[in-house]
């Protein structure tokens, strides 16, 4: 999605503080580092909001380890709602419900309580930083709906166009505040 409205706003500042880092994590991968965005006042602000609109209704906030925690958090404030970390394997106590899947190199696990939050039925939408390749994001939905949420949309700060993250998560309702 291109940002219309309020979210152009925030896909303006996404783009003027994003900073790239060329040959991270390996020779030939030009890195989108979003720190500056998120330590900037407004552009923290702007893109909360941005998110915000995008979860509205939701009962729940999951963010994706780890600069997905920092979003959730933010989000579930502004609506009133809670925040659910959705944790890399091996980080939270058991038992846990787990979701193993593909990233381009290597496999990877994602995590959450199997005990003390009650998921079924509950309205979810993922919030995350970056969408690349879809993996992360769409073993999340598949990890949330397993425990029973309604999982209703995902949003992501960037969208990086042509790697096939859109894809890996249809028919699921997705946003992104900025595509490059």
């Amino acid at each position: 999605m291109n940002p219309a409205g309020p979210a152009r706003g925030a896909a303006e500042i996404i783009a003027s503080l994003t900073r790239e880092v060329a040959d991270f994590p390996s020779p030939g991968i030009a890195f989108k580092d979003l720190t500056p965005v998120f330590a900037d006042a407004a552009g923290l602000a702007a893109v909360t909001d941005a998110l915000a609109r995008v979860a509205a209704g939701a009962e729940l906030v999951a963010g994706i380890d780890a600069r997905g925690f920092l979003l959730a958090g933010a989000v579930a404030d502004r609506l009133g709602v809670g925040a659910l970390a959705v944790r890399k394997g091996g980080k939270l106590p058991p038992p846990v419900l787990s979701e193993a899947y593909q990233l381009e190199y290597a496999h990877a696990v994602l995590e959450i309580p199997a005990n003390g939050i009650e998921l079924a039925g509950r309205r979810v939408v993922i919030v995350d930083d970056v969408l690349a390749t879809g993996g992360t994001l769409a073993a999340t939905q598949r990890l949330l709906r397993r425990a029973g949420a309604d999982v209703v949309a995902a949003a992501v700060v960037l969208e990086l166009a042509g790697m096939g993250g859109r894809a890996a998560v249809a028919p699921l309702r997705l946003d992104s505040l900025h595509l490059v």
